[in-house]
Formats: structure tokens, C-alpha cells, sequence
């Protein structure tokens, strides 16, 4: 189905180029020679007639001319349609584009996959986050029951700050990060909770900059 997709955008693409050469017709090397002789010859008399070129000049250029047009009319018949030739290069065109953007489309494509409307997924987003917000409820208050010292406590503030963080709140993340170092030190959770700072300070400095 992909394929029929692509090949109709590829005639839709070279639908005007198409219709600008209908018809067209390119002429071989005699015609070629011959049609560019007679025009020569054509011009020699108009300027002849205009007084440019002496009588023997004009004789000349006249009897030159008409030599190479003798020769030209010697050479074999070449003549050919352009119609045939797009033709053959529009059916490449048609087959080629196609397969070079499917190549192009399959390393990072996945054609299989269901499509993801945005409105399910919206409502998805707004159910998980109402759902982090009901468990953040519930665990301010959990460890507001422990020991403030205790790794029950240090492990409640890590996932409280992991929950502010998926909520957008980089403030209460790195309070809540800094209360779990303070009760034992981690360097990856410092790591966390200095990034936590870092996004609120500029999140802080971006609202006192606005209007």
C-alpha cells in the first residue's frame, strides 16, 4: 500500500513537467545543421540588403554557407521524438523515486506501527499525572509518620522527589532530594538534586524576567 502511495505522489510531482513537455520534438544533427544553415544564409541576405557586407564579401559568406549546407544535407537521418525519450526517462523517475524514499523511510520508520492519535495520548498524560498527584498525597503523609532520620524516611523524600520531578516541580524535587542526602549521602542523587536546582533557579530567572 505504501508503494501505491508513493508512486501517486511521484506522478503528482511530475504532473507539470509532464504536461509541459507533450509533444516536444528534438531534431537530429542534420536537421539540426541544415535549419541553422538556412537561417545563416537568411540573415546574410538581410544584411546584404542593409549595405553590412560588400557584394563580394556577401558572395562569399553566401557560397560558404551553401557548401556547409550541401554537407549537412549528406549526413544520415537522426531525427528523433523527445516524446519517446521523457518517456522512458519519466518511467525511471516513476519506479526510482519510490524506492529511494522507502530506503530513506525504513532504518528510521516503523510502517507497522498503529497510529497514536494526540487526543488519547493527551488524556493519558492527564490521567498519569493526576494519578502522581494522588500518590504524592499519600506519601508527604507516610513520611510524615517515620523517623525524619531513618532510611524509611530517606527512601520516602527519593521517590517524593522523583515524583515532584515527573510533575514539573524541579523546586520541591530538589528539596526533597537534599532532605534524602541529608540524611546519607549519594553522589548520584546529588547529581540529580544539583540539576533539580539548576533548572529551578533558571525556571526562577526566567519568570522574574518576563513582563
Amino acid at each position: 500500500m505504501i508503494w501505491l502511495g508513493f508512486a501517486i505522489l511521484s506522478l503528482i510531482i511530475l504532473s507539470p513537467v509532464i504536461w509541459a513537455q507533450r509533444g516536444t520534438v528534438m531534431l537530429g544533427r542534420r536537421e539540426s545543421a541544415l535549419a541553422l544553415y538556412r537561417a545563416q544564409l537568411k540573415d546574410v541576405a538581410e544584411d546584404g540588403a542593409r549595405g553590412r557586407f560588400q557584394p563580394r564579401e556577401q558572395a562569399e559568406a553566401k557560397l560558404e554557407i551553401e557548401r556547409r549546407l550541401l554537407a549537412a544535407g549528406g549526413l544520415a537521418e537522426e531525427t528523433i521524438t523527445g516524446r519517446s525519450g521523457f518517456s522512458c526517462r519519466l518511467a525511471m523517475l516513476v519506479l526510482v523515486i519510490p524506492i529511494l524514499a522507502l530506503a530513506l523511510y525504513l532504518p528510521q520508520g516503523a510502517p507497522l506501527l498503529p497510529a497514536a492519535p494526540l487526543a488519547p495520548r493527551i488524556q493519558a498524560a492527564q490521567a498519569q499525572m493526576m494519578q502522581d498527584r494522588a500518590m504524592l498525597g499519600m506519601l508527604q503523609a507516610k513520611i510524615a509518620t517515620l523517623d525524619p532520620k531513618s532510611d524509611q524516611a530517606r527512601q520516602g523524600f527519593v521517590l517524593l522527589g522523583n515524583l515532584e520531578a515527573n510533575l514539573g516541580d524541579a523546586s520541591a524535587a530538589a528539596d526533597a532530594w537534599g532532605r534524602a542526602l541529608a540524611i546519607r549521602y549519594d553522589a548520584k542523587l546529588a547529581k540529580l538534586q544539583a540539576m533539580a536546582e539548576a533548572v529551578a533557579k533558571q525556571s526562577t530567572q526566567s519568570g522574574a524576567a518576563s513582563p
